[in-house]
């Protein structure tokens, strides 16, 4: 079986490897502007979105695509990847002593039969109390500028959080343990 990651994404790439799985990536570039406003909809939509514009591609192939979206939302907004510094420091603002959920949509399509499945995870993270001093030195390292949220638990940013509730690697950009139980339950999993 060849799997193939429809993303870029560093984070995303090191949570496949780590579950074992042998890949290829190859990203799908597909209009992100859906007019879907509920946060767990936008991103299971979006997965789905990437999974199948990949799959058309390897029709009859012994494959499975597995593609994500990942976002913040807060009291109903939600929070993508920042359009600049000025962004950034808005959104580290507001999530600054509150509590947020991450959403990840995650989809993973086989190419073969044509089975596609998709799924959202949700993990609550509590950020303390945060200073104008750590933000600005936060956004001065260019961290935030290529993540949901404008911040990376996995990075700098993960010194913000006080809690978390749910899946860790969700909040990273991909549902470790929900994805394998999938690929275990629905599909065909090679990794460890």
């Amino acid at each position: 079986m060849k799997y193939i990651l429809a993303s870029m994404s560093p984070r995303r790439k090191e949570i496949l490897s780590d579950m074992g799985l042998t890949f290829t990536v190859e990203p799908a570039d597909i209009d992100e502007n859906i007019g879907v406003k509920e946060p767990d909809m936008l991103v299971r939509e979006l997965s789905l979105l990437k999974a199948t514009h990949i799959a058309k591609k390897h029709t009859g192939e012994e494959s499975l695509i597995i593609a994500a979206d990942t976002v913040v939302a807060l009291n109903g907004e939600i929070l993508g990847k920042p359009s600049d510094e000025a962004d950034a420091e808005r959104m580290l603002k507001t999530l600054s002593g509150n509590t947020h959920s991450v959403y990840t949509g995650y989809c993973v399509s086989d190419t073969k039969t044509g089975k596609t499945v998709a799924k959202c995870a949700e993990t609550k993270v509590t950020f303390r109390t945060l200073s104008d001093e750590e933000i600005d030195k936060y956004i001065a390292g260019g961290s935030p500028m290529d993540k949901a949220g404008a911040y990376g638990i996995q990075d700098e940013g993960g010194a913000f959080v006080s809690g978390t509730d749910g899946e860790f690697s969700n909040v990273v950009g991909l549902p470790k343990e929900a994805l394998t139980k999938l690929l275990k339950e629905e599909f065909i999993f090679e990794g460890r």
